[in-house]
């Protein structure tokens, strides 16, 4: 989506973007085609079947996009997003969060409710088994605590068992967490998590979703957030999990993405360790304290983080070490004047600290 990256969405164009996000069958990768193809999405939209055909899009795709179905499901998502605390980001807005950005197929549209600004802040995911031990459930929220309270937001997939222990444990030392569904945002799943997705929501923290609003539990739609976990994080936890669990999925999907997998070893006994045990004999590291994650994030110079006070002291540039960021999203992040982060930015890559690629700031690591 190159053509129209960080140009401001009109009216008109989000609407068309919403139809597309709705059609059957098409997926990111033929969302950023039809936008670099005809460079919008409102002129994709308009543009004959024909076109579409010459793209290779399915038959299905061009003739569903003037429906009254995708009509009416884009503008009941407009007036969601006209109340409070619901949001939109785009992958080629400056409001998208950094890293996710960086994968191959980031979504191209994100359905936030809460926060969205946390998205930019140091996200380390944990997961695990939905039928979890009580002492994996435990382990996972003294990790989640200690994690929470050494300023990283906890991110998981607001399932069953280990998801939903890392997600209430940063909840209760008042820290923050971001759950990724793998239905609509409409259509919560799993009901018996919804209490603490609303307090969530109301805490501060956020849920989100890149699926339509209405999307329902689809098997197919799980493992595919994964890579939102995962895409969104330094690195992804896993606390307990079988060797089928698609918790090893998002530990691969990390891997592949360039982020940290951490895994915690458990009993050669005991089922829910098996999984863990794999991660560590492909190469994860083996963590019993969250020292030991501490350590891997310094050693690979993503974070400068520590349970003691940072080495690292301007505040703008303890963001771009977390992920790069535009200037925009800085000031976002920071509660910064636009004026002031510009200037900051000014003085911080004149004396070799930041620098500016491609319009986002990183910084440089001596």
């Amino acid at each position: 989506m190159s053509l129209s990256a960080c140009m401001p969405v009109s009216p008109a164009e989000l609407e068309a973007r919403l139809r597309l996000h709705r059609l059957p069958e098409l997926g990111p990768a033929r969302f950023k085609k039809l936008l670099e193809a005809f460079g919008s999405a409102s002129k994709a939209i308009s543009a004959p079947a024909s076109a579409w055909r010459a793209l290779g899009l399915p038959l299905a795709c061009a003739e569903a996009r003037r429906s009254s179905e995708i009509r009416d499901g884009a503008s009941h998502a407009l007036a969601w997003l006209e109340r409070p605390g619901q949001h939109l980001l785009m992958l080629d807005q400056p409001d998208y969060p950094a890293l996710l950005a960086q994968i191959s197929d980031a979504p191209p549209l994100l359905f936030v409710a809460g926060d969205p600004g946390i998205l930019e802040k140091p996200q380390l995911a944990m997961v695990g088994s939905r039928r979890a031990s009580r002492p994996g459930m435990d382990t996972a929220a003294a990790f989640s605590r200690s994690l929470a309270g050494a300023g990283f937001v906890i991110n998981s997939g607001l399932a069953l068992g280990i998801d939903a222990a890392a997600h209430q444990a940063a909840l209760d030392v008042g820290g923050q967490t971001v759950g990724v569904l793998g239905t609509g945002l409409e259509n919560f799943y799993p009901q018996r998590n919804r209490r603490l997705a609303d307090a969530m929501i109301a805490s501060g923290s956020a849920v989100l979703s890149e699926f339509p609003l209405d999307a329902g539990p689809s098997p197919s739609n799980f493992p595919r957030r994964n890579r939102i976990i995962s895409g969104l994080s330094l690195g992804v936890l896993v606390v307990e999990a079988s060797v089928a669990s698609g918790s090893l999925i998002t530990a691969r999907l990390a891997a592949e993405q360039g982020r940290e997998v951490y895994a915690i070893p458990g009993s050669i006994h005991h089922p829910g360790a098996k999984g863990c045990h794999q991660l560590i004999r492909d190469g994860a590291v083996l963590v019993e304290t969250i020292e030991h994650i501490l350590e891997a994030l310094r050693g690979w110079q993503r974070l400068p983080l520590s349970t003691e006070a940072p080495t690292v002291t301007h505040p703008l540039l303890l963001l771009l070490h977390a992920a790069p960021h535009t200037s925009e999203a800085l000031a976002v992040t920071s509660g910064w004047a636009l004026s002031k982060v510009l200037a900051a930015l000014t003085e911080l890559e004149m004396d070799g600290r930041a620098v500016c690629e491609s319009g986002r700031w990183f910084a440089r690591v001596n």
